[in-house]
């Protein structure tokens, strides 16, 4: 078919109507109403909220999970690298135990194994070497220890499997050039794969660090006085229970609220040079 094209430009540019979008938004808006007036007409006495969201006991409990969290994730990212770097040894020695020890610890879960640390004493009433020094395991394994060895063990082989898909993504090209180079496999680790491996690792290991600030609340199984267990503490007393529990919610919130941009800092950080560095 030939000859001339319409004329259109007397046409105007209709907007596209997404009708869909709005729909959504109108019921997510009344189920957000709905979910206010019930918290707004329930058996909630909020002036106790406000009360009790700076009690000694609450603050002390908000520093504990604080410290407990990079505490516990410190422990886990050391032993997430050095398992990840022995999981990738030629030596099967090495690779045998670092599979060992993530699957122990992925399989079991983490407040069971909260409560093994804190029942240590069962098994071992003493600990130390006999006839030199030795001291009875309830004195040591108190709820702080048992709780930072059961999350950061835990963490452990997590994270490790963050670190080893790391690892794996930097190009193998990278290693043969620093090995041609006359570098030693942790030089050529330290210096040029982990600084690469970090761009992936970054994104996985900082949703761990916010799992972890929720983890700790497990640890008040084992008289941990972390946010959940303060708050316990209390309700017990008082019966306030749904008060105390927004209490611990808002504060859990709060943690989050400021850890996630700076995980975002970090991803920017080490995806710089690259499409993903925005």
């Amino acid at each position: 078919m030939t000859g001339p094209l319409p004329d259109i430009s007397g046409y105007s540019i209709a907007p596209q109507r997404h009708w869909g979008r709005w729909i959504a938004v109108a019921v997510i808006l009344l189920l957000l109403a709905a979910l206010a007036r019930a918290f707004a007409v329930g058996m909630i006495e909020w002036q106790f909220v406000g009360t009790f969201l700076t009690a000694p006991v609450i603050l002390t409990g908000l520093l504990n999970t604080i410290v407990m969290t990079f505490a516990a994730m410190g422990v886990g990212i050391v032993l997430g690298v050095i398992t990840a770097i022995m999981r990738m040894s030629p030596n099967p020695v090495l690779r045998g135990v670092a599979m060992g020890y993530v699957w122990l610890f992925r399989g079991t879960p983490v407040i069971l194994q909260l409560l093994l640390w804190f029942n240590l004493a069962l098994i071992f009433p003493r600990l130390g070497i006999s006839g030199w020094w030795t001291v009875r395991t309830v004195e040591v394994m108190t709820p702080v220890v048992a709780a930072l060895l059961g999350l950061g063990i835990n963490q452990g082989a997590y994270t490790s499997e963050v670190v080893r898909a790391g690892l794996l993504a930097v190009d193998t090209g990278q290693y043969e050039a620093a090995k041609a180079i006359g570098m030693t496999r942790l030089l050529a680790l330290r210096r040029i794969v982990l600084p690469q491996a970090m761009r992936v690792i970054i994104p996985p290991l900082g949703n761990e660090f916010i799992g972890m600030v929720k983890l700790t609340s497990l640890a008040s199984v084992i008289q941990f006085t972390e946010i959940l267990h303060s708050a316990q503490n209390i309700y017990y007393a008082n019966s306030r229970v749904i008060e105390l529990l927004i209490v611990a919610a808002i504060w859990y919130l709060a943690i989050v609220s400021l850890l996630t941009p700076l995980q975002m800092l970090l991803e920017r950080r080490f995806a710089r040079g690259t499409a993903g560095g925005r």
